[in-house]
């Protein structure tokens, strides 16, 4: 055979079409890089990762001992699973933004729309409206319950409600000044800090309470079958995040960067979490509180604790409420091209302000954060992070040009979040309806 009449064999032919997508990868990435195609925002890689750590770490960190304390030490495992999955649904959240090319979808409700029309938008935009609200009046409640024990006894102690709308009030500032998420970054990066320190008083503060306490009998489980919708949910509720994501997205330069960005940050989340929970339901056991620094013995570890995590959660909520607003102010088209700079500001006042009101009110009116945190990561976060995102990602994109292990992985997924929406919300619910009654 002569050279000019070879052919390559299959084999061959597979390694050079290897070699040409790993170029072809190159390339995209390069050209990701140098244009903005869809109006994409200058943010740096540090922005998606402090947004995503914000956003994601903080309340959640604070369930984890409880969730052991409800579901045994099989919630290491449980936790495992849920930031592979949660790792993974950010990653296909964003792709399927760009199912189309040359086209990217603007939100959540969007992907839910282009993959299964107006069933996949209600079913999307209830669980968003769920979460956005939800999560930031959990926050409210939160640092309203921390301000009146922080005062109790001095001239600044207030009535719980008084404080959450001081909060409300107080973050209206943020709220009305940032107009996108890319200005969030340094308050995020500040809030994933304040989350750190709380992660190391529990880490020494709990083993410290236990070894000078050896009287006290400190029971553990394996596995408590009853308590592991609630411990699932409450896992669940400490991944939620992935209705941001988009907009996360949106803010960076170098929109490749996004599943380093996502990656990196719930790696740093799910370092806090063990931190937290193993040691946390170490010391206490059973009896572990929820949120866990009210297990810790009254002094200056537990005080500072209540301090940095208030501060965490009053800097995370604009996060919350700007996601809503700019997506609201999309959807009723309130631009600077149509009402002008002043004009567009005003509208994206009232809506800010309005989004305000409700949080304070629904923090008013349901102050018990372990079951409220139960509630909203059984009913909106398990769909949003294993149910949805897995759903649109698989119509949009196809099966049967998937691997295997990603479909079983995909099931997985889908098993785990069916369980924890359904008998968690269950669980949740009469957790509720136990506390109004009390």
């Amino acid at each position: 055979m002569t050279k000019d009449n070879y052919t390559p064999s299959v084999a061959s032919s597979d390694k050079v079409s290897k070699v040409e997508q790993t170029a072809i990868d190159h390339v995209e990435d390069d050209r990701a890089s140098s244009i903005n195609e869809f109006g994409h925002g200058d943010g740096s890689f540090f922005t998606a990762y402090f947004n995503v750590v914000c956003v994601v770490a903080g309340t959640g960190t604070l369930g984890l001992p409880k969730a052991f304390a409800e579901g045994g030490w099989l919630g290491i495992l449980i936790l495992i699973l849920a930031y592979a999955m949660s790792v993974y649904s950010g990653i296909v959240l964003i792709r399927c933004l760009y199912h189309k090319p040359g086209k990217r979808l603007h939100d959540f409700k969007a992907i839910g729309t282009a993959a299964f029309g107006w069933a996949g938008y209600i079913v999307a935009s209830v669980l968003h409206l769920l979460n956005l609200f939800g999560c930031p009046a959990l926050y409210i409640v939160l640092a309203s319950n921390n301000m009146t024990y922080l005062l109790k006894g001095t001239a600044g102690e207030l009535n719980y409600k008084l404080w959450a709308i001081i909060w409300g009030v107080f973050l209206l500032i943020p709220s009305l000044v940032m107009k996108t998420l890319k200005e969030v970054t340094s308050i995020a990066a500040i809030g994933a800090v304040c989350t750190m320190m709380a992660v190391f008083v529990v880490l020494i503060q709990g083993p410290m309470f236990r070894n000078s306490h050896p009287e006290i009998a400190i029971e553990h489980d394996s596995v408590i079958w009853t308590g592991f919708p609630m411990s699932l949910s409450t896992i669940a509720f400490s991944f939620g995040g992935n209705n941001t994501y988009p907009h996360a997205e949106h803010a960076l330069k170098k929109p490749h960067q996004w599943k380093w960005a996502v990656t990196t940050g719930l790696s740093t989340c799910v370092a806090l979490y063990f931190l937290t929970a193993v040691p946390g339901y170490w010391s206490f056991g059973t009896t572990t509180q929820s949120p866990i620094y009210n297990s810790l013995p009254d002094g200056a570890g537990k005080m500072l604790s209540m301090i940095v995590m208030t501060i965490h959660v009053i800097l995370a909520i604009p996060i919350y409420s700007t996601s809503f607003s700019l997506e609201f102010e999309k959807f009723i088209n309130c631009t600077e091209e149509r009402y002008g700079k002043f004009g567009a500001w005003v509208g994206r006042a009232i809506i800010r302000s309005c989004t305000m009101v409700i949080l304070v009110i629904l923090a008013c009116f349901i102050p018990y954060f372990d079951d409220f945190m139960g509630l909203i990561g059984a009913l909106a976060n398990c769909g949003l992070v294993f149910l949805l995102p897995i759903l649109c990602y698989l119509k949009l994109t196809g099966v049967r040009n998937k691997p295997w292990y990603e479909l079983a992985f995909c099931a997985l997924t889908l098993l785990l979040g069916i369980v924890g929406c359904v008998f968690g919300t269950i669980d949740a619910i009469k957790s509720l309806i136990a506390d109004f009654k009390a």
